[in-house]
């Protein structure tokens, strides 16, 4: 399954970083959202995509956009990844993949010959209706949340 334009955003609730639960049709209800999905914590180049957001994320706020992430890691390791790194957003822990699911972002992966399932990076925008607007698959980390930004400030 994968959400098309248009669809709404799930009516999720996952636990986050700093201990809590965040539901995401409350939390963001009227707001843009920028969820972002990354493979796995404290990896350069998910560590380089959080820093890119978290640089640019008063930018997101300014224009009515909050930022959240996503990966099956654990709430410990999210809270690690965050405290190493000053991410002002929350990292949702999606580790029954239920969220990652209802995205359609697990896809079959290779490295060095082996297959397996894992996170596409992607990301996902949606308006102050709930509704997604665009989004972006198999990312390449260099200038896309700056891709983002300007998606979310052309809204």
């Amino acid at each position: 399954m994968s959400l098309s334009p248009g669809d709404s955003l799930p009516d999720l609730t996952l636990p986050a970083n700093g201990g809590r639960s965040i539901s995401l049709k409350k939390e963001f209800k009227g707001k843009k959202l920028v969820v972002y999905f990354y493979p796995k914590d404290n990896t350069p180049g998910c560590t380089l995509e959080g820093q890119d957001f978290a640089r640019l994320y008063p930018e997101f706020v300014k224009a009515g956009a909050d930022v959240v992430g996503v990966s099956k890691d654990s709430v410990r390791a999210h809270d690690n990844f965050c405290a190493k790194f000053g991410f002002p957003f929350a990292l949702l822990s999606d580790t029954d993949e239920a969220m990652c699911s209802a995205f359609g972002t697990i896809v079959q992966k290779k490295l060095y010959g082996r297959e397996y399932l894992g996170i596409d990076r992607s990301t996902w925008l949606f308006d102050g209706k709930g509704k997604l607007v665009t989004q972006w698959r198999s990312v390449k980390v260099k200038g896309h949340a700056q891709a983002v930004l300007d998606a979310v400030k052309a809204m």
